[in-house]
């Protein structure tokens, strides 16, 4: 155990000793000389405080993330490569490709936001090391969605972005990858990390059993893995948060187990390790993880982070419910398996004893026959809180009859929940538009939805209604005038 918050910061090791747990990188950056990130939102919406992190894969090689160092604790950089824009130029002043791209382009005007889309683009450029070919412009504005520019408008970066090169010969990090990696594992950490800093501490733990013993000893800690809504709570909140302990160093909690009928994954998985795995196994839920915040915030977010904070516009949450999803649960080392339909019990309150936490999400998948779907209703594609997200498992008998319809909802209650009355009224009923348009009274008395800066208590019940609608023609493929004339 060391106080020592041990990354790689211009080429070279930093050493930060017993820093306040929730000091944010940015403003670590700001006070040291590192004044090119920016604080915009605080939040990690802007994008303007963009950095990227590198970290060491499995095979040796150098992996970059973009990630928004407003709400990002600094301990949680240990044993990282931090990059700023301050890095990117040679020292003989010569400008990286994606730097060199946005002057040619003429990408930035009053320069705020530039050092944001400028790191965004440096995360793609590495992650895509076929850049040569070409990006897709899909690509680029998925890299892209977290960053904000108010002045130049987004043709000249989205311009710079397909001007960017992959010529190796360019670019000193794919030069200098080796020495990086170097640097990199002579910090590697094989034990836990404690700092402490006057009352309060962090720690981050290795093992399952090492953050069990912990967190049963420390039963009050706040438990984070991305920091993407707890730094929300030092930033806007200004909360003080005595104890901190850190689930990204546990291994187990990394893994994702995958089986024919279902995922088991880590809590500590974030949405970005996720989504190959959807991509094959869970297109429709894949689909939806792409409109959850955006890259930057996909690479620090978790799955079970989301499940665990049990916030009411949670997107993961009414796909699981619609699962069928269950929460594996730890305790001082006990475990116990809770559906995740019986875990909530109010806004923010939930099943979690003193001490216990998340260590997996087992996720059923869709067996043969079943339709799955699920939808998310937002003022924004990109990078915004849902006002109704739905999600929906049916399964049919011979007959063409309702065997079985979970419903699961977001935005329209204190927690994300299943619409039981919904399901009760369509049960043995024909899949057809007559009785769906006849069940969907029953969401009236499954939810009381809330009128709020999102929307109108009156508009989520109508998207709610009109989503169940849309699933019935995803499944059937029934031609919208018959869902009309049957919904009145």
């Amino acid at each position: 155990m060391t106080g020592s918050v041990r990354f790689v910061l211009g080429g070279r090791v930093v050493e930060v000793r017993d820093p306040a747990p929730a000091t944010t990188v940015l403003n670590w950056l700001r006070a040291n000389g590192r004044p090119g990130s920016k604080e915009g939102c605080a939040e990690g919406d802007c994008g303007a405080c963009t950095v990227v992190l590198g970290s060491l894969t499995p095979e040796g090689r150098v992996r970059y993330r973009a990630v928004n160092a407003c709400i990002l604790f600094l301990p949680m950089i240990d044993g990282k490569l931090l990059l700023t824009v301050e890095d990117l130029a040679g020292e003989d002043g010569d400008l990286h490709p994606v730097q060199k791209a946005m002057v040619d382009k003429h990408a930035s005007q009053c320069g705020f936001c530039t050092p944001g889309f400028v790191m965004a683009l440096f995360a793609l450029y590495h992650e895509e090391r076929g850049v040569e070919a070409g990006l897709s412009d899909g690509a680029i504005h998925d890299a892209l969605a977290g960053n904000l520019c108010r002045c130049t408008g987004y043709r000249p970066i989205l311009d710079a972005a397909r001007a960017m090169t992959a010529a190796a010969a360019e670019d000193r990090f794919d030069r200098a990858e080796e020495g990086i990696a170097t640097l990199l594992r002579s910090i590697r950490r094989e034990g836990s990390l404690t700092v402490t800093h006057g009352a309060a501490s962090f720690h981050a733990p290795h093992s399952v059993k090492e953050l069990a013993a912990l967190f049963a000893a420390h039963p009050n800690a706040t438990l984070v893995a991305g920091a993407t809504d707890v730094g929300l709570w030092v930033t806007k909140q200004g909360r003080s948060l005595p104890t901190l302990i850190h689930l990204a160093q546990v291994r187990e909690l990394h893994r994702i187990e995958e089986s024919a009928g279902a995922l088991e994954v880590g809590a500590a998985v974030t949405y970005t390790e996720l989504l190959p795995v959807l991509e094959r196994r869970l297109p429709e839920l894949a689909a939806l993880v792409t409109r959850i915040g955006a890259a930057q915030v996909r690479n620090s977010g978790t799955l079970g982070g989301n499940v665990a904070n049990g916030s009411p516009i949670g997107d993961s949450m009414p796909a699981l419910l619609a699962l069928g999803a269950s929460l594996l649960l730890n305790r001082g080392g006990v475990r116990r398996e809770l559906p995740l339909d019986r875990f909530y019990h109010g806004y923010r309150k939930n099943d979690l004893k003193p001490g216990e936490f998340v260590e997996r999400i087992r996720i059923p998948l869709p067996r043969e026959g079943q339709r799955f779907a699920t939808w998310k209703v937002s003022k924004r594609r990109d990078q915004d809180i849902s006002a109704v997200c739905a999600a929906f498992l049916l399964t049919l008998d011979g007959e063409g009859r309702v065997a079985d319809l979970r419903a699961g909802y977001g935005g329209m209650a204190a927690t994300p929940a299943r619409a039981p009355a919904l399901e009760a009224a369509l049960a043995g009923q024909p899949w057809t538009a007559e009785a769906v348009a006849a069940a969907l009274p029953a969401l009236d008395r499954d939810f009381r939805p809330m009128t709020d800066m999102r929307a109108s208590d009156r508009y989520r019940a109508l998207v709610a209604r009109n989503l169940l609608m849309r699933f019935l023609l995803h499944t059937t493929g029934a031609g919208m005038a018959s869902l009309e004339a049957a919904h009145g």
